[in-house]
């Protein structure tokens, strides 16, 4: 049993709550996955692609964005929204090489190395 954890996340996971938690929602994971990349969409053309009412909209916009799941940029009196793919790749390789770390298998059996990660 490793305690210390019990008092105390690791350093590197102290963004992991918001990200998945942000992710938790359905309309937050379309939100994302809207964008092409590189792309950048202001909240009106997201809103329109939704049955959501703009304001809830805008709530789920600052939830991606608290988690820095998404950039904005202010342009004139539009927001533009782009996905932080970098921040998400960080996020879930970190992740993944936790979960890699503890289901670490002794190699002289390699088959089950790859049940263990598949």
């Amino acid at each position: 049993m490793n305690s210390e954890y019990a008092k105390e996340l690791p350093p590197t996971w102290d963004k992991f709550a918001r990200f998945f938690a942000a992710l938790g929602d359905t309309y937050r994971q379309q939100i994302v996955l809207i964008f092409e990349p590189n792309e950048e969409l202001c909240v009106n053309e997201i809103a329109n692609m939704f049955s959501l009412s703009r304001p809830a909209i805008s709530h789920h916009l600052k939830v991606l964005r608290d988690a820095q799941l998404l950039v904005c940029e202010k342009r004139g009196k539009e927001v533009y929204y782009s996905v932080n793919y970098s921040y998400c790749a960080d996020v879930l390789k970190s992740v993944h090489e936790y979960v890699l770390e503890k289901a670490y298998i002794p190699t002289d059996n390699p088959q089950s190395v790859d049940r263990a990660i598949a």
